[in-house]
């Protein structure tokens, strides 16, 4: 049996810390700029944020949708030979799994401080470098506009099953919105109503384009550690109190049920090694491509009942002011979107834990979790941190 603090796979709440925290240049990069540089950016911002150079990498751990073998073509960028190096690729999960390997990889000994990088140039590269989609006999035939009909999919079923509106889809579209306010980094910063949610361009019914996430260049990186020397470092750690993940399925044809996704038992297995129950979480980063899916992740990491996501965001409950603060940079609806978003989830987090982020900043925030999702609701990955008062 695990025991408390302890992950089934051996690691132990609080042994890692998130330390180094940055983005490379986000929006629409200057030409020629290719995944790999926005990798390299990040990872130096990142190091420069804890106090810790390249001399000091031993461990590496990247994923890319535009490079078919991105930590090895990133340490020959920045000329590293690690001791760990690791591309799984999951998705937009893939950067909360690269915790999980990281801090194992630190608790075996095997390094002592790895990067987890991230880089593309989805918008400047437009569909010139998208990858063909593997042929699905349950799907391709339909010729789907994935990702978002597969979103709308759920989201369909979402509304027929538990009566959930458009409006409330909507809810969490100008939440992102009101966060996204108070971010100078934000791509979208003008106001947004409901109204225009439910009046802008329709993509996949019953999905608008403002249900749908930005589509950005971008990148980032952070660093994780050993507890022991995280307490050292320029800046508070963000601790690793508990992670987990889940794969479900490949294609949405597959889902077992459109209404509940592998993030329920992720979030279990973190809750578990963290010791917490969503009531102690105090700021929320979840990977939100779609509206949609900020309702199911609130659903199925336990901050509401399954079926009461639609009436939970209502009235501005997870925007500025209200009652659970929800993506705080203002997500991938209207932050950023570079094709994956799970490594600025976990960089918001961190931010958060730290007391960094100014007029979205939420006051004494101690616990967080940071939720990745890849594919189409396919890989579920979760990381809840902790200041050091949570340990």
């Amino acid at each position: 049996m695990t025991a408390p603090g302890q992950h089934p796979l051996g690691l132990h709440r609080g042994a890692a810390a998130i330390v180094g925290a940055a983005e490379s240049d986000l929006g629409e990069v200057a030409e020629g700029t290719s995944v790999v540089d926005l990798m390299a950016q990040g990872v130096h911002r990142a190091l420069d944020d804890c106090g810790l150079t390249l001399a000091d990498v031993d461990g590496v751990f990247a994923a890319s949708g535009q490079s078919r073998m991105p930590s090895i073509a990133l340490c020959e960028y920045l000329r590293l030979q690690p001791r760990v190096h690791d591309s799984t690729m999951m998705g937009g999960s893939s950067f909360m799994t690269h915790v999980a390997h990281a801090q194992a990889a630190i608790e075996a000994g095997l390094c002592e401080v790895a990067v987890v990088a991230y880089g593309s140039t989805q918008r400047s590269a437009g569909r010139r470098n998208v990858a063909p989609r593997e042929f699905n006999p349950y799907e391709t035939p339909f010729k789907p506009l994935t990702p978002a009909t597969a979103y709308a999919l759920a989201a369909s079923r979402h509304m027929h099953e538990f009566g959930t509106t458009r409006e409330q889809l909507a809810e969490i579209a100008v939440a992102a919105r009101r966060w996204a306010q108070l971010n100078p980094a934000a791509w979208e910063r003008a106001p947004l109503t409901v109204a225009d949610v439910l009046a802008s361009r329709m993509v996949s019914h019953p999905l608008t384009v403002r249900d749908c996430c930005l589509v950005t260049d971008g990148g980032g990186a952070i660093v994780v550690t050993s507890a022991a020397r995280a307490g050292r470092l320029r800046k508070p750690p963000a601790y690793v109190l508990g992670v987990g993940e889940c794969l479900s399925h490949q294609a949405i044809s597959s889902m077992p049920d459109l209404t509940t996704t592998g993030a329920a038992r992720s979030a279990a297995q973190a809750y578990a090694m963290a010791g917490l129950a969503p009531r102690d979480i105090d700021v929320v980063q979840v990977y939100d491509a779609f509206t949609i899916t900020t309702l199911l992740f609130l659903e199925d990491l336990g901050f509401c009942p399954k079926g009461e996501g639609g009436r939970f965001v209502a009235d501005g409950a997870i925007a500025p002011g209200g009652r659970l603060p929800v993506n705080t940079s203002g997500g991938g609806l209207s932050y950023c979107h570079p094709g994956m978003f799970g490594l600025f989830v976990l960089i918001e987090a961190v931010r958060q834990l730290r007391g960094e982020c100014g007029a979205r900043q939420v006051a004494g925030a101690e616990t967080a979790i940071a939720h990745g999702n890849g594919g189409v609701l396919s890989s579920q990955s979760t990381v809840v941190l902790g200041t050091a008062a949570a340990l």
